[in-house]
C-alpha cells in the first residue's frame, strides 16, 4: 500500500481543548470583569483536575484574584 496512513479521529481530550479555545476567542472584547471571572473558574477547574497542583505554579497575585490563594482540596 502507497501513501499516507489516514489518522485517526481527534482525542476527545483534543475536541475540548479546541472548544474551550473557541469559547475563550469569544470573550475578547466582552466586559472584563466577566473575563475574570471565566478565567478564575477556568483556573479553579483545573486545579481541581490536578489535585491543587495548578495553584502552586501560580504567582501569587493570579492565586489571590482567582481565589486560589490558601485554598486546598
Amino acid at each position: 500500500m502507497t501513501g499516507v496512513a489516514p489518522g485517526g479521529p481527534p482525542a476527545p481530550t483534543d475536541d475540548a481543548a479546541a472548544e474551550l479555545a473557541a469559547q475563550l476567542r469569544e470573550l475578547v472584547g466582552a466586559d472584563p470583569a466577566e473575563v475574570r471571572q471565566v478565567v478564575a473558574e477556568v483556573l479553579g477547574a483545573l486545579d481541581r483536575a490536578a489535585g491543587g497542583a495548578l495553584r502552586d505554579q501560580l504567582p501569587a497575585a493570579i492565586r489571590a484574584e482567582t481565589g486560589l490563594d490558601g485554598v486546598r482540596n
